[in-house]
């Protein structure tokens, strides 16, 4: 990136990831150096700059953050659903085979048959003027041209009981369900074609607490069921924490901590994941109780980037060099590493 400066206590450039494996999982997702800019009247916007991560099959990642940190660019970039005036470099690497080196045909038999993703929003991604069934039932014919159209129904309704929906809501439209059953419907469709990943985007936003639990809840059994690997976005990090093994925390498109999701809300090492955990309060006994806290300030603006940490004008505890030099991630301990000065050795 134009303006990055090398971190003066490891002689190294741009934060970058290590590649943690949890118990043994392959490596079904595996993403390098992933950077994503957005060109607007001729000018490159970074969106994601420099992302490494690895997700395994049966293991849930937590990608959390503010909005704008690059979480959705990351999750559409995945499967090349980002818009015309996207410049995405990197690798994307499903079951090895890179997604940015695909061609169309290619790219159209893996989306949906080996990842799907639940888009942000389920008003707004189903078709209002067709049923669920048929909307769920047109993916597993597009990928099993031979099943027939009895065949497909059957399996839509096995699909609706699974996440909690009646088959009979097959015939309904979006607009008769409510804002949890959509959310469900969402998630059916991306198990028509039995997915090894799937990526969530925001998948509780405006449900209440209790349709919000039991969204987490069909998720979780999802994945212990079906081994498949679940990537969560999120800004909220008690959810993450709650649901997900791991959870990468973004900020101005780069991953500034990673490690265990519960470690991460209760025990933060960067100055931004500490603030972002402090934003949502602790339920418990009087003596463990703390109100939420706000983070003054802005994320910055993607024009504005320059070659020290983004999160420094906002942050508590900065040093000189955080304005003049960009920190690698550095290990915090054996399961975790964060992208500050204050904490220990490089990754």
């Amino acid at each position: 990136m134009t303006g990055e400066q090398r971190d003066p206590h490891t002689g190294t450039g741009a934060a970058r990831i290590p590649h943690p494996r949890t118990g043994g999982a392959a490596g079904l997702l595996e993403i390098r150096d992933l950077r994503v800019s957005y060109r607007d009247r001729g000018v490159p916007l970074p969106a994601v700059r420099g992302v490494d991560l690895v997700l395994g099959a049966g293991e849930t990642l937590g990608l959390a953050g503010e909005s704008g940190c690059g979480k959705s660019t990351l999750a559409s970039a995945l499967l090349r659903l980002l818009p015309g005036n996207a410049e995405v470099s990197g690798e994307i690497l499903l079951n090895g085979s890179d997604v940015m080196k695909m061609s169309w045909g290619q790219l159209r038999a893996v989306r949906w048959n080996e990842a799907s993703i639940v888009f942000q929003g389920a008003m707004h991604a189903l078709n209002p003027v067709r049923s669920i069934g048929r909307q769920i039932a047109e993916a597993i014919l597009l990928h099993a041209p031979k099943s027939s159209s009895a065949a497909a129904r059957k399996q839509v309704g096995e699909l609706l009981e699974q996440v909690g929906v009646p088959a009979w809501r097959a015939e309904s439209y979006p607009h008769e369900l409510s804002g949890g059953q959509k959310q469900r419907v969402m998630i059916a469709m991306a198990l028509a074609c039995s997915p090894q990943l799937i990526i969530a985007d925001e998948p509780t936003t405006a449900l209440d607490v209790m349709v919000q639990a039991q969204v987490l809840t069909l998720l979780k059994q999802l994945v212990q069921e079906r081994g498949v690997g679940l990537i969560l976005i999120s800004h909220d990090l008690s959810v993450l924490a709650s649901t997900c093994d791991r959870v990468a925390v973004m900020y101005a498109g780069r991953v500034v901590e990673h490690g265990p999701g519960h470690r991460l809300f209760a025990d933060a090492a960067h100055p931004y994941a500490q603030a972002l955990a402090a934003a949502f309060p602790v339920i418990g006994d009087m003596a463990s109780r703390r109100a939420p806290r706000g983070l003054p300030g802005d994320p910055p603006d993607p024009r504005e980037l320059g070659g020290g940490c983004a999160f420094a004008p906002r942050c508590p505890v900065a040093l000189a060099e955080c304005v003049e030099y960009d920190i690698r991630l550095r290990t915090v301990d054996t399961a975790r590493s964060a992208a500050c000065v204050h904490v220990g050795v490089k990754a």
